[in-house]
């Protein structure tokens, strides 16, 4: 089995491959990279590894940045020195971890658990997941808008990301609906909320809906894999979602 380790602490990468060496000597660690920028560059001229160690916070950012550019070809563990938030991202997304400093026995019992999985590694689910992680981690470091101001004849108005429903497009407009079902428009595009909003709140369903997580009413299976929703307050129109969103989608539903 090969594995590469990005760590960028010499003692913790070398305190690391002496454990691995004395679990199972079979286990091979073709690389051991400091930093994303070598881990960048190993990445794109190397074929795939059977597991990959990574710490998280390197010396010149996140090991995120890393799987952010490469699509994730092998199962990851991280190493990491979070706190629970992040420690709860890793339990819900089902997504390996260990604790520094690593203890023996949890080390083992992690490749351990990759060897009884191994014949079972989906690329495509397990790219989805990384993914969700990643925005479920960076959730804790962004601060998103929490309010917004509204037009109200010659008033701008706040209102709470609590009061909000979801937003939907019309006439190159955008709608703001509340949950009591009043409307008004707002100086945003879609694309602009997306990055305004909390993504654990707001999700983009399709070109013309951003909805509320708690205005999710129905959720229906519909044709070729898409998901057809009803909105609460309800909407006349059809509300479709993509095949290709779908699973990211029920991810985001889950929590």
């Amino acid at each position: 089995m090969n594995v590469i380790i990005i760590e960028d602490e010499y003692p913790a990468s070398e305190r690391l491959q002496k454990q691995i060496e004395k679990i199972d000597e079979k286990i091979k660690i073709i690389a051991v990279l400091e930093n994303v920028e070598m881990a960048t560059k190993w990445f794109s001229n190397n074929e795939k590894v059977d597991l990959i160690f990574s710490d998280i916070q390197l010396s010149d950012g996140l090991s995120f940045e890393i799987f952010s550019k490469f699509p994730v070809h092998s199962p990851i563990i991280f190493t990491t020195s979070y706190d629970e938030y992040a420690i709860k991202a890793f339990k819900v997304k089902s997504i390996d971890y260990l604790l520094k400093p690593i203890k023996v026995q949890e080390l083992e019992q992690a490749i351990e658990k990759f060897k009884n999985l191994k014949k079972d590694f989906s690329q495509n689910d397990y790219n989805l997941k990384v993914e969700s992680l990643i925005d479920y981690i960076n959730i804790s470091e962004k601060k998103y808008k929490t309010r917004l101001l509204v037009k109200n004849l010659e008033q701008l108005i706040p209102i709470s990301q609590e009061e909000i429903a979801y937003f939907y497009t019309t006439n190159e407009l955008v709608c703001l609906v509340k949950k009591d079902g009043k409307k008004n428009l707002v100086d945003y595009t879609l694309e602009e909320l997306e990055k305004l909003l909390d993504p654990q709140l707001f999700f983009r369903l399709n070109r013309q809906f951003i909805s509320h997580i708690a205005s999710i009413n129905k959720i229906h299976t519909y044709f070729n894999g898409k998901l057809k929703i009803e909105l609460s307050p309800g909407m006349d129109q059809e509300i479709i979602i993509s095949r290709e969103k779908s699973q990211a989608f029920k991810i985001w539903m889950e929590g």
